[in-house]
């Protein structure tokens, strides 16, 4: 399971009374990423929350596929996001914090390590291929990305 099937949105409840409709607790659902895309209802919310959606919307949703958001550059934006907070230094518990002040969305940090523990090893795997295949610029990014990560 994918870490972005795992990333939640924050006070769920109070925003699906201010919208006055259903949707998913699941941020990279399809009927929650429909309705940041197609922005319908969105000025029913308070302003903070309201301010904090379309920031998600601007930084995860905006893409030229014919099939955004259903194109899959929206999550891969989103871990893209997740894996430069930790390349910044921070933990698991400190990266759930950020995307909750910056997206108001969240997930468990178990899943976070999860996600980031997957990454370093991904990367292993890419600076081992690299090396028995001879790219050693590949292997040299692999292992440069590994230590950002490794802390």
């Amino acid at each position: 399971m994918a870490i972005t099937d795992k990333i939640y949105v924050k006070n769920h409840r109070q925003l699906v009374s201010q919208l006055e409709t259903s949707i998913p607790k699941g941020a990279f659902k399809g009927a929650t990423l429909d309705l940041l895309f197609q922005g319908e209802g969105l000025e029913k919310l308070d302003e903070a929350s309201r301010e904090r959606v379309l920031e998600f919307a601007q930084d995860f949703l905006d893409c030229g596929c014919d099939t955004n958001p259903y194109c899959g550059h929206p999550e891969r934006k989103f871990m893209r996001y997740l894996l430069e907070l930790r390349a910044g230094g921070l933990g698991p518990e400190a990266i759930v914090d950020v995307m909750s002040d910056d997206y108001m969305v969240y997930a468990y940090p178990g899943d976070v390590l999860s996600f980031l523990d997957d990454s370093v090893r991904t990367l292993e795997a890419i600076e081992a291929l690299a090396g028995v295949d001879g790219n050693d610029e590949a292997e040299r990014v692999a292992s440069e990305k590994k230590r950002e990560l490794s802390g």
